[in-house]
């Protein structure tokens, strides 16, 4: 069951997953639109040899989606073009031809060109005219087409070799000119146009070379490569430029960076979150895009980590004020900031909040009254179907533990009287503390819900060792703390 969830969540977060039948990304969807000043009116005709008449669409990318963006007629001699008065924002684009084949293209600045193939071999059979962008895309397309079989052959008679074997040295040298080749092939390329769009997002998709770093024993330093790499992970992105947003790299980058390189504990995500958004201009759209991002991906409920709400409060607290956050409307801006103040007393490592709620004979019952070592701070409602499964795993622990040291704290919430009185006789747990106000005024902002059933664990100094738990999950905690002590 959700539970005092606001309002403003809803406005928060642009949706990244957005379609648009309008002719350009929707404004929730497209934050990053640059200014059309300087761009001339599209022109831009394509030739696809072989091709079935009908309608190709132009399909542009942002954030991790691709949207809508117009339409043109194919003739019978597969020729299309595409042309209005409102120019396009720059980035990468797909042209989708009638039989749904995709031909990839670049618009920039100069939205007038034309480009030429055949149907059955886009890639080799491109001629650009007009656009350097697009000549250098396909420049570099032809030569990965005719790189990766190379690459592969070699890749494979490595593997079947073995390091043991005599031509394994020299199959690596192979493959160490091959991997120079392709670099050279860059550098070139990177020549030809250093400022242009095809460059920029080429450089960007670039990943570190992985360093060798030894310890003094000579064994490998894995954990000072990872670090290294990681610290080189974004330094060939332009982040003054908003045109690399209009193309995948930087959103497959993002996704990489916070979800592979970086421990899935709140910590690590933190630190990781504030070292990238310290590399970008404050005011701009890419602080905007990442602040967005990080905070809508780790928001509690969504990912399976142990007080994800420590991630959030972080990013709302420190990036979504109304100084900072450029984009929200100060109401906006000021139902986050309470949202987070709601979660932000009831962090992993802090002390847990004392209440003091009526049980069910009215008397008041505090938290901190009771000297068991371990509390369960167990929040539900009586019609939540998770909390009905929950609570019968709860109460067989707390049989088997209370001797332990283990008390259980029961909190119900949004529910009437009669309903909770009968909840505990249903499933036998008066031995509880049960406690429950209606008016919620003993709970406001202490323990903070977002679905029911929630579940903490207090250890002997009442700091927070566990949150967001399962039944099953509580044992681990408390043992792994007893090791602490």
């Amino acid at each position: 069951m959700r539970y005092w969830i606001l309002l403003f969540v809803t406005v928060l977060f642009f949706a990244c997953n957005s379609n648009n039948s309008e002719g350009n990304a929707p404004a929730s969807a497209n934050p990053t639109a640059v200014s059309n000043e300087n761009l001339e009116s599209p022109d831009i005709d394509i030739e696809v040899r072989g091709v079935s008449p009908g309608n190709a669409m132009l399909v542009g990318f942002f954030c991790e989606t691709q949207y809508y963006v117009d339409t043109a007629v194919v003739d019978a001699a597969g020729k299309m073009n595409f042309k209005r008065d409102q120019p396009y924002d720059p980035g990468l684009y797909l042209a989708v031809m009638p039989n749904q084949s995709t031909i990839q293209l670049m618009i920039t600045e100069d939205q007038r060109f034309s480009m030429s193939t055949e149907a059955n071999n886009f890639v080799n059979t491109m001629v650009v005219k007009g656009s350097l962008d697009n000549e250098l895309l396909y420049e570099n397309l032809k030569f990965e087409a005719s790189m990766q079989p190379r690459m592969q052959s070699v890749a494979q008679s490595i593997k079947q070799a073995g390091p043991q074997s005599p031509e394994y040295s020299n199959l690596k040298t192979q493959q160490d000119q091959l991997v120079n080749e392709r670099k050279q092939h860059l550098e070139n390329i990177f020549a030809k146009g250093p400022n242009s769009l095809f460059a920029k997002f080429k450089k960007a998709g670039q990943n570190p070379e992985i360093k060798e770093f030894r310890n003094p024993d000579g064994t490998m330093d894995a954990a000072r490569q990872v670090f290294n790499y990681k610290s080189e992970f974004w330094n060939d992105v332009d982040f003054n430029d908003k045109r690399l947003l209009y193309t995948p790299v930087i959103f497959n980058k993002l996704k990489r960076y916070m979800n592979e390189l970086t421990p899935q504990n709140p910590d690590s995500l933190i630190k990781t979150a504030d070292d990238l958004i310290q590399r970008v201009p404050p005011k701009s759209q890419y602080y905007k895009f990442f602040t967005n991002w990080i905070a809508a991906t780790f928001e509690p409920g969504k990912v399976p980590i142990m007080d994800a709400e420590a991630i959030y409060v972080h990013m709302v607290q420190n990036y979504f004020t109304e100084e900072k956050a450029f984009w929200l409307v100060p109401a906006q801006a000021q139902g986050l900031q309470l949202r987070a103040s709601e979660m932000a007393n009831s962090l992993l490592g802090q002390k847990g909040p004392n209440v003091k709620v009526p049980d069910q004979t009215g008397r008041e019952r505090e938290l901190y009254d009771i000297k068991a070592p371990y509390i369960i701070v167990f929040m539900y409602n009586p019609d939540c179907d998770h909390c009905q499964e929950e609570t019968p795993i709860l109460r067989k622990f707390y049989q088997d533990w209370k001797n332990q040291g283990v008390e259980v704290y029961a909190i119900a919430i949004d529910t009437e009287p009669a309903l909770w009185q009968k909840f505990i006789q249903d499933y036998q747990i008066g031995d509880w503390i049960n406690v429950f106000d209606p008016t919620n005024r003993s709970i406001y902002k202490t323990y903070y819900v977002d679905n029911t059933p929630e579940l903490y664990v207090l250890n002997k100094d009442r700091v927070i060792i566990g949150k967001n738990l399962k039944p099953y999950q509580v044992p681990d905690i408390i043992r792994l703390d007893q090791q602490n002590q």
